[in-house]
């Protein structure tokens, strides 16, 4: 890890070199963060790989740091997102997860056949998020997906 940006009540985030390693170490801090917010089971499970997989995205195709950002709904209900929740009417509460990346190409949804070894980490969020897109910044991109939360 290259750094802790923040580990708010209500965000965490860090930042990752762009090296192998830093998949599970994504992994890793995503997982006790949720615990520390007291979200375990399916919903950390889920929220573990999916960080994974676009994790490995980024890995495979950016050279730089990538940054992770979990945010969890505010105790008021309202989301708080640093002024870059993603776009659209405001949501029910859920968990936001973006990761970022310096490449400012968005990545590309494709089917992948059963006997493909990659291509299915964007199927992945597309069938498991509440909903998910792709914020182009200044300096890169960000894929973020929403998770509702039990209750």
């Amino acid at each position: 890890m290259i750094g802790v940006i923040d580990t708010g009540d209500d965000c965490a985030a860090w930042t990752f070199p762009a090296v192998p390693g830093s998949v599970r170490g994504a992994r890793h801090a995503v997982r006790d963060a949720l615990r520390s917010w007291g979200i375990d089971g399916p919903l950390a499970d889920v929220t573990e790989l999916l960080v994974s997989e676009l994790v490995t995205n980024s890995l495979r195709y950016a050279s730089g740091p990538i940054g992770v950002r979990l945010v969890r709904p505010r105790s008021d209900g309202g989301i708080e997102a640093d002024g870059s929740s993603p776009p659209g009417s405001p949501a029910p509460p859920g968990l936001l997860v973006e990761v970022s990346d310096p490449l400012p190409d968005a990545p590309t949804e494709r089917s992948a056949g059963p006997d493909d070894e990659g291509g299915r980490g964007l199927q992945l969020v597309a069938c498991s998020a509440r909903r998910w897109g792709i914020r182009r910044g200044k300096s890169g991109k960000a894929v973020w997906f929403e998770l509702a939360l039990p209750g």
